[in-house]
């Protein structure tokens, strides 16, 4: 069977937002189906929105983290705290959790991000968000 890991960038290259891909790939085994994972994970895109503040990829894990751990109101600390050391290994990674610092693009005005696409950086750089945001979930949650 193939990896979340693997999964999530799949989903990612067949056309789906980092958001998206991570939200497919984990959301299944938390009882959210496909069709309500996209629906739930659009928003997130392009930094929340395309406004390019906090990637997807780091969204979409967020998601994951609340349907895995936020099962009572005592539990939200762990849930923040858990969120919390992602954003510290993603930063160690990528320097920022923020889209627009990760790409160098503001995905938000056409200009920029029509010459994102044109350069096809989604391709190497927020594949690799999405790779990096599986694997650290894939830490967390067996830590956990």
């Amino acid at each position: 069977m193939e990896s979340k890991v693997g999964q999530s960038v799949d989903y990612f290259k067949s056309g789906l937002s980092c958001s998206q891909a991570m939200l497919l790939a984990y959301g299944p085994e938390s009882g959210i189906d496909k069709a309500l994972a996209l629906k739930i994970s659009t928003p997130f895109s392009g930094g929340m929105a395309r406004m390019s503040q906090t990637c997807g990829a780091v969204t979409g894990a967020f998601m994951i983290l609340g349907l895995k751990y936020a099962t009572s109101k005592e539990a939200k600390e762990k849930l923040f705290a858990l969120e919390n050391k992602f954003s510290q290994k993603f930063k160690l990674r990528n320097k920022s959790i923020n889209c627009k610092e990760l790409l160098g693009y503001d995905l938000g005005k056409p200009e920029e991000r029509k010459e994102f696409a044109e350069k096809k950086l989604s391709e190497t750089l927020c594949q690799k968000f999405v790779k990096d945001a599986s694997e650290i979930l894939e830490e967390i949650i067996a830590a956990n």
